[in-house]
């Protein structure tokens, strides 16, 4: 499983000021590459639009109706990525190739299938007296996006992030292309070249995997779904990570006095989604950092550490290769804190003038400075989650999961009754004691590792 790690130690071992950048600059555009390409897209076709598409409304209609299809699609599928990388990695280790790509295709007709039937359902239920042509292209957008989100999580697995990155640069300039080429026919022009971006990133997508894995003489296995195979933990995890996410900006799509109706059933809320939507452009750096940190320090001393283990290297050794690992998380979320800090700073210094020059009110200020702080929370809480599944310990990352959701909703709900002076410190104050409460319990396990190593086998 070759990975990014192999490329950023090549730019690391030059030893120069140099290699250090190009190694940083390598992990924040292979790390934070897709949702950069998918936001830049996205804001590309609004505004290139906007003096075209007649009425203008059309162009908000558009983003929200692409908002919802990337949250409800990460939603769905958040029920199988983490389990069905974990059923790829099990067979790997088995030396098994030849039933991974049988059981994608048996996962992807699922995921596909429940995607038309439930995407049917909601725009029945959201969207009854729209066109009919509207409604196939959000059916066809679902569905599509279901499927390449499987793929991604797939491709990212197994550690093919050069190729993610990509594949998707390549699918949203396709977008902006095909969507500025079919915007004289309004919405349904504009929908058709999200969609048609979609389906051909996920065409590249299946391409590169049938590549790494031969066809072997079956077309479709479900193995993936017998008892003994399925990961339950992880069904729940990869849902509740996913839906811990999106449910702020849920219930302030649906809270009257933050939102409107856009098209339809569905909502939008202005004064908090766009804050939202310019500060995961700050975590750039910190997911570089993530990366570079993880991929390179972290897994060579924790693939040391459990080589010395299974091969009866000696007790000294393994001391010294724990204490390594341990000393390189601490690192790694240092940088993470150090990078993220100065991220925030950035941004409270040009702030105004990044939402000046967009055209949008400095009353969205107070609303940014926060978000980005916890945008900023969010990576630390990533980078504690991964290492988490590194030790195997999916329940832990269950009950922060958990705890995330419900803090979530809670903070949330308590910010909407207090008034707009409290927006967005419910998502930040969810990240910050999850955060803490995942770094508690890091601390805790690596302190007992060798024990649980050696003991509980």
């Amino acid at each position: 499983m070759a990975g990014i790690g192999f490329e950023l130690r090549r730019l690391l071992r030059k030893n120069t000021l140099l290699g250090l950048a190009q190694a940083y600059a390598y992990a924040g555009v292979i790390g934070s590459g897709p949702w950069v390409f998918s936001i830049v897209g996205i804001l590309l076709v609004g505004i290139f639009s906007a003096t075209v598409v007649v009425p203008s409304f059309l162009v908000t209609q558009f983003q929200t109706s692409v908002t919802y299809l990337v949250a409800s699609s990460l939603v769905l599928t958040g029920l199988v990525q983490l389990a069905f990388t974990r059923f790829v990695s099990d067979r790997l280790f088995e030396k098994r190739q030849e039933l991974i790509l049988p059981n994608l295709h048996g996962l992807l007709l699922l995921v596909v299938g429940a995607a038309c039937v439930l995407g049917t359902v909601a725009l029945f239920l959201l969207l009854p007296s729209e066109r009919l042509l509207y409604r196939l292209l959000m059916l066809a957008g679902f569905a599509i996006m279901c499927a390449v989100w499987v793929l991604t999580v797939l491709l990212s697995g197994m550690k093919h992030y050069k190729a993610i990155t990509l594949l998707f640069a390549v699918a949203y300039t396709l977008i902006v292309l095909a969507s500025l080429l079919m915007r004289p026919w309004g919405l349904e022009g504009l929908l058709g070249g999200f969609v048609l971006g979609n389906l051909v990133l996920l065409a590249g997508m299946w391409l590169f995997i049938v590549r790494d894995f031969n066809p072997s003489g079956q077309l479709i296995a479900f193995d993936f779904a017998r008892h003994e195979l399925r990961y339950l933990s992880l069904v729940a995890v990869g849902f509740l990570y996913n839906f811990g996410i999106w449910v702020d900006k849920l219930m302030f799509w649906y809270f009257e006095p933050t939102s409107q109706q856009v098209i339809g059933g569905l909502r939008a809320s202005l004064i908090y989604d766009l804050p939202v939507f310019l500060s995961y452009l700050s975590i750039i750096p910190g997911m570089a950092v993530f990366l570079v940190r993880i991929e390179t320090d972290f897994v060579e001393f924790y693939d040391k550490f459990y080589d010395a283990v299974r091969g009866g290297g000696s007790l000294e050794y393994i001391e010294s290769m724990h204490d390594e690992m341990v000393y390189s998380i601490q690192q790694g979320l240092v940088e993470i804190a150090k990078t993220q800090t100065l991220a925030v700073l950035v941004t409270f210094v040009a702030g105004p003038v990044v939402l000046d020059a967009l055209g949008i009110s400095l009353l969205y200020l107070p609303l940014l400075y926060v978000q980005v702080v916890g945008a900023g929370l969010q990576v630390g809480l990533m980078a504690v989650l991964n290492v988490f599944f590194y030790l195997d310990q999916r329940r832990i990352v269950l009950l922060l999961c958990g705890q995330m959701v419900l803090l979530n909703i809670v903070f949330t709900a308590v910010s909407q009754y207090y008034g707009a002076a409290l927006y967005g410190y419910g998502f930040t104050l969810a990240m910050l004691i999850s955060l803490l409460t995942g770094l508690i319990l890091l601390t805790r396990q690596l302190n007992r590792l060798e024990y649980q190593t050696f003991m509980l086998q």
